[in-house]
């Protein structure tokens, strides 16, 4: 269980919160160029999946759902996905930063990855065993183990992902993950490829 890390995770959420009240940020979550994304500019659907990568939801959608999604519309350059760090827990802030460190070009094998291995690194009391975990899964991404210790512990790459998480949950309510906005609307129902096919042919 997570248990142990949540108040730590909730106090850093409710301090960027009240930082992001006082102050204007000009990278705002439409114009961040730090979120990893799939399909081209020009497609006419944006589809923003907010997720926590602790989020068993959010692993069962990526690694059933999001493939057939990328090959029906990202691939024919209909869609393009944003992907917004919705962290629910600082287990799940830490895997996200892991994700902002490495090179553009492996962040997507990257989120597979730890999402395929969710099981394996997420269930844990202690946030350095969970480090650990994360640490021994990433050794394909071309990013080391001294790296890895500098990114937990950038502030800069944190208040980012948090910055959009907040951001995100004012602008679009969101109350659990994932959650997925179809050309700025809040997709409702079962979050599987029938259904998101549906919403996705409407408007195509």
């Amino acid at each position: 269980s997570n248990l142990n890390i949540k108040p730590f995770f909730l106090i850093k959420i409710i301090l960027i919160y009240l930082i992001f009240s006082l102050k204007s940020y000009s990278d705002n979550i439409d114009t961040n160029g730090s979120f990893v994304v799939l399909g081209s500019n020009k497609a006419p659907i944006k589809i923003k999946i907010f997720s926590s990568l602790t989020c068993p939801h959010c692993a069962n959608f990526h690694i059933n759902v999001l493939p057939l999604i990328e090959e029906k519309y990202v691939k024919t350059g209909k869609v393009k996905i944003v992907f917004i760090d919705f962290p629910l827990d600082l287990a799940a802030l830490n895997a996200s930063k892991i994700l902002h460190c490495v090179k553009k070009n492996k962040q997507i094998s990257t989120m597979d990855l730890i999402y395929e291995k969710q099981n394996q690194w997420s269930v844990s009391s202690d946030i350095d065993e969970v480090n650990k975990k994360l640490k021994e899964i990433i050794t394909t991404s071309g990013i080391n183990s001294d790296q890895i210790d500098e990114c937990f512990v950038d502030e800069n790459i944190e208040n980012q992902v948090l910055n959009a998480r907040i951001e995100g949950h004012k602008k679009y309510s969101i109350s659990s993950t994932p959650t997925i906005i179809i050309n700025e609307k809040k997709f409702i129902g079962p979050a599987d490829f029938e259904n998101i096919e549906k919403a996705i042919d409407k408007i195509i």
